[in-house]
């Protein structure tokens, strides 16, 4: 655990790293909602999942988007809740409003393994989002037969809805509109992920804003990203971080606020709840 002391010093040094910045790029893992209260256990997942506890044994979230459903009805009744409640309703708490308030007259980019689209509707410009893992909000084709994405929106509602018993009415069933297969929400979980035009303008984007502020005074601000997919944004802000001696590292992670030995000199390591930090910077 920090102590208070060093805790002060630290936010004064994000704070000052805040101020000074020429461009900032945000890194957020899955930490960041959860300290929205996008929590995947616990009460939340009793408030809305009770009965499928109940009944197929499921004990979160996460691993219930993994449940062998034994039919399509069950399998979308699971899914359209799955979705609703980490996309399309708001987080318990304002992290990511408050976020948005400290870099939204900034040069900045945001590049992100979440999947529940909270930058954008806290207020991020989609044009200075990456989301490297898809979006809860659109479907793809399941086999794919081709790279193009659906906004799901209206047809989630309706499942949520209408759903009975955890099951969705057959007729509420998403379809390929080109082959006819089932539809998959658009996340990577295999090489079955549809990387469609938005994901790679975003690509492009995010490239370009790098390659554009690689010489500037950047801080790279990295925030609730653990070890599942280090490759993403860990590993390669590490490596950004220790190419540019103008830049500096922050790291904002409630159990492993760390970093290199040799970038210890250019970094900022903080061991706490990320709501808190953003408050206190605030």
């Amino acid at each position: 655990m920090q102590s208070t002391q060093e805790f002060s010093e630290q936010l004064h040094k994000i704070n000052d790293a805040l101020k000074n910045a020429e461009a900032i790029v945000i890194g957020a893992g899955a930490g960041l909602s959860t300290s929205a209260g996008l929590t995947y256990g616990g009460t939340r997942f009793f408030k809305y999942f009770a009965d499928f506890h109940a009944k197929y044994g499921i004990t979160d979230i996460y691993s219930g988007g993994f449940y062998p459903f034994q039919t399509l009805e069950e399998y979308w009744a699971w899914w359209s809740r799955h979705i609703y409640y980490n996309r399309y309703t708001e987080p318990p708490k304002p992290v990511y409003r408050e976020l948005y308030g400290l870099v939204k007259d900034k040069n900045y980019f945001v590049i992100t393994t979440n999947v529940d689209h909270c930058f954008q509707r806290a207020g991020f410009d989609k044009r200075r989002l990456f989301y490297t893992q898809g979006d809860y909000g659109l479907f793809q084709c399941s086999v794919p037969c081709h790279d193009k994405t659906y906004d799901n929106e209206e047809l989630v509602l309706r499942m949520v809805v209408e759903q009975k018993d955890m099951r969705i009415p057959s007729e509420l069933i998403p379809r390929c509109p080109v082959c006819g297969k089932p539809m998959t929400v658009n996340l990577r979980c295999d090489n079955t992920f549809v990387e469609d035009e938005g994901w790679r303008s975003a690509c492009r984007n995010y490239e370009r804003f790098i390659q554009d502020n690689k010489r500037k005074k950047v801080l790279f601000l990295e925030l609730g990203v653990g070890n599942n997919t280090p490759v993403i944004i860990k590993y390669p802000f590490w490596e950004m971080s220790y190419q540019n001696r103008k830049a500096t590292y922050a790291c904002i992670n409630l159990h492993d606020g760390y970093c290199p030995k040799e970038l210890e000199s250019r970094s900022i390591c903080i061991s706490a709840d990320i709501a808190e930090v953003i408050k206190c910077l605030l």
